[in-house]
């Protein structure tokens, strides 16, 4: 399929310039990636106890759920539960676009990172974005395909990024509404499960902390003892 490239949206086509550019792509989705994973022991504490900045921090579906029983029961801003994720959910987008306009259909390997499924989820994703255009980035949360793919599948489509941008909103915004509305519909049950989740999580993390601490202090001790010990000769 040939794609006319809006004006400012070129692929830099210089040696140098265009890996600095690649660079720069791969760097922001690992540093996305990392940053959750890094996070990840905080969840289960956070989740009962601030479930809004967890929201702003990893913006994940148990989060958004969180946030808006929260806000059923008084504990939370329903308005914080919806917008507090956006800037998390929305940072990695951009580049998961730039991405395929930087390789095209080939950007398929890097984000399924060697998944069986990736060339087909690749392909899929190509023909949503040519059948429904930029509806299909608003529905990618809701889509049988991971939303990487339909990203990059509007790069390498030809999208231009304000364009990609407003139905990427506007689908987040959605998916944001949904999850935090359900959460509100269930209220306090769902908030008792979450309080539950962070009291047992922080019970664990300081078992966990603690067992840490004692092993350091173990092989510290003891490689002091080994050092002070004469050799025998």
């Amino acid at each position: 399929m040939t794609t006319t490239v809006p004006p400012g949206d070129e692929v830099p086509r210089g040696g140098a310039t265009r890996r600095r550019a690649e660079i720069a792509c791969v760097t922001a989705i690992a540093v996305k990636t990392v940053f959750a994973l890094a996070l990840l022991p905080l969840a289960p504490s956070l989740l009962g106890t601030d479930p809004v900045l967890l929201e702003a921090l990893r913006g994940s579906t148990s989060a958004m759920a969180s946030g808006g029983a929260f806000a059923r029961v008084g504990e939370a801003s329903l308005v914080l539960a919806v917008l507090a994720p956006l800037p998390t959910l929305l940072f990695a987008t951009p580049f998961f676009w730039w991405a395929g306009r930087l390789w095209g259909p080939k950007a398929a390997a890097m984000l399924g990172g060697g998944h069986p499924n990736a060339d087909k989820w690749a392909q899929r994703s190509g023909a949503h974005l040519e059948r429904f255009g930029g509806l299909a980035v608003a529905l990618a949360p809701y889509l049988p395909v991971p939303s990487a793919f339909i990203y990059a599948a509007a790069g390498w489509t030809g999208m231009s990024l304000r364009r990609f941008m407003a139905f990427d909103l506007l689908g987040m915004l959605s998916w944001i509404g949904l999850i935090v509305g359900l959460g509100y519909a269930v209220g306090h049950p769902a908030v008792q499960v979450a309080k539950a989740i962070s009291h047992y999580a922080l019970l664990v993390t300081i078992a966990v902390v603690a067992i840490a601490v004692a092993i350091a202090v173990l092989r510290t001790r003891r490689a002091a003892a080994r050092a002070t010990t004469p050799t025998e000769r």
